[in-house]
């Protein structure tokens, strides 16, 4: 592997190689979001349930992990902002989007990750997903519109019908 996926430019053995490996524990919040991110692209999924903390409030559905990492195509990550989660700190938050692709959908995850540190290492606390708007790119089709396949149909009597 090249460059590493968490968009950092650096290759993959001086980046976020040596976190998920278990040679060397990430410095900040940040760094370990990398390495998550990084994780879900790689499919290491030991790495991700080994750096989320655990306590009788917060658990991680392995299963359901897996299955995301291994059915998305992980395009990129964009760090949007931080708060804390330095050197020195015991607290920190990562905001950011990640991008992929699911069943042929281009998909963006947007999430506010809460982090803490834990005898010396960082660990994934908690996240708040952020919801995106959608934007309708065409005008709005009304129910006794044309419908758009061409039918010669009212929208309504096509695909305008609601299953009941």
């Amino acid at each position: 592997m090249d460059n590493c996926p968490c968009g950092s430019g650096q290759p993959y053995d001086d980046c976020c190689g040596p976190f998920i490996s278990g040679k060397a524990k990430p410095l900040t919040a940040e760094a370990l979001m990398r390495s998550r991110y990084t994780a879900y692209a790689t499919k290491a999924i030991d790495f991700i349930i080994a750096t989320c903390l655990r306590d009788d409030d917060h658990g991680i559905d392995a299963e359901a992990t897996r299955h995301w990492s291994e059915r998305s195509t992980w395009l990129g990550l964009k760090i949007l902002r931080t708060e804390n989660g330095g050197p020195s700190d015991d607290e920190g938050m990562v905001e950011f989007k990640a991008t992929y692709v699911q069943g042929g959908l281009r998909e963006e995850h947007h999430e506010k990750a809460a982090f803490v540190r834990r005898d010396g290492a960082w660990l994934f606390a908690d996240g708040e997903v952020i919801p995106e708007t959608v934007v309708r790119e065409g005008p709005k089709i009304g129910r006794n519109d044309p419908c758009p396949c061409g039918s010669g149909k009212k929208y309504k009597k096509c695909h305008g019908m609601v299953a009941s």
